[in-house]
């Protein structure tokens, strides 16, 4: 072979050599300017609507209901009968305990004439005077019966009156669990027979607030919610009550939290499941970032300007910037506020006329491989 087809072969080999080395770093990177801007953080949560006051009517005494007088959406007055139980078997234990202490008031004037004439005759010495200490006894233990006679008397005067169920506050039924020939029997726990609500046209959401996020609400907070059953319509409440009571469910701890909600067309009903999303925080003007940034992740084949921090303090996260020539990213730590779930504040580290990246864009020649020269195709 000759000097000039070594050269030649010699040429070929380092061509191909440098057309496999890559050239430099790859890697092109997305970035976004730091803006300034309103920021608004709101709470999520769910929770069910109630009535402000709600009010179960139940039976003090068991027996058949005779008379039922309300039905779902009734509206009612305190003290309007909503309902009879049959009154028969009360009636007839009035008129017995009457007759008792008839018969018990009788006595005591027995026993008071008797103690009077023993009285009379003392002077005289025809009774002694451990006849009149009896005397006296006897009217004693019958003024006691009388006592205990009339307290029974007045116990079934009273279970006759709860024959007739009566509404405790003006408002509406909002749920019947009777029919009229139905049975009731109050043992040890009183049966419900109605539900009324006081007044819909105010209601309480009672809200579920995780413990992350309890923190962040407050008394006198503005909240907007939908329903189902309107899912084009935005309503809106105000925090009233944040309970601190905390509630545990498959380790998960929440907080009650109650919303007032007015209602004046009562398109709302009770037990709706509304989607509550409470503004906590409203800052304007403030410096933000996407939150894509505080989520990058450099990809191995990065070359950094200086070397990223391993340990940070609580408050701080790291962004990157890029060098002038686009090449090399900067490790950046910053201090991040609140967020609306896009866009989140910087409180220090960033100046307004800064960038960020977002991600990074790979070349079709990384993203393929590295391929050898192809000869050009023959004609």
């Amino acid at each position: 072979m000759t000097s000039a087809m070594k050269l030649l072969s010699l040429s070929l080999a380092l061509a191909f050599l440098c057309a496999c080395k890559p050239s430099g770093s790859q890697n092109r990177y997305e970035a976004s300017p730091v803006t300034r801007g309103d920021i608004i953080q709101h709470v999520t949560a769910s929770g069910t609507l109630s009535a402000m006051v709600s009010v179960d009517v139940g039976a003090q005494v068991s027996g058949k209901i005779v008379k039922l007088l309300v039905d779902f959406n009734s509206p009612v007055k305190q003290g309007q009968l909503v309902a009879e139980i049959d009154p028969t078997v009360y009636a007839a234990q009035l008129r017995q305990n009457e007759g008792e202490l008839a018969s018990s008031m009788a006595n005591v004037t027995l026993k008071r004439q008797n103690l009077q004439r023993k009285t009379l005759l003392a002077p005289q010495h025809a009774v002694s005077q451990l006849d009149i200490d009896q005397a006296t006894a006897e009217l004693a233990q019958a003024e006691a019966a009388v006592i205990i006679r009339q307290a029974t008397v007045d116990s079934a005067r009273a279970n006759l009156e709860f024959c007739k169920i009566t509404a405790p506050v003006d408002g509406i039924v909002i749920s019947r669990k009777v029919d009229a020939g139905q049975t009731v029997i109050s043992a040890m726990t009183t049966p419900v027979l109605f539900t009324i609500a006081r007044d819909i046209t105010r209601m309480n959401i009672n809200a579920s607030i995780s413990e992350a996020d309890i923190g962040q609400v407050k008394d006198g907070q503005a909240v907007d919610f939908t329903v189902d059953a309107f899912p084009d319509e935005v309503f809106t409440g105000q925090v009233t009550q944040v309970r601190k009571s905390p509630t545990t469910t498959q380790n998960v701890v929440t907080y009650e939290t109650i919303i007032t909600v007015e209602n004046p067309g009562q398109k709302l009903f009770p037990g709706m499941t509304a989607d509550v999303s409470i503004l906590v925080a409203h800052h304007k003007k403030v410096l933000k970032i996407p939150n894509t940034a505080l989520r990058y992740t450099p990809p191995t084949s990065a070359t950094f300007e200086k070397t990223p921090p391993t340990h940070m303090e609580r408050t701080q996260r790291l962004v990157y910037s890029l060098s002038p020539d686009g090449s090399q990213l900067r490790p950046i730590l910053v201090k991040a506020s609140i967020t609306d779930g896009v866009h989140t504040e910087i409180t220090e580290g960033l100046a307004d006329d800064a960038s960020v990246v977002t991600s990074t864009l790979v070349t079709a020649e990384k993203s393929k491989g590295f391929l050898p020269p192809q000869p050009p195709p023959q004609s």
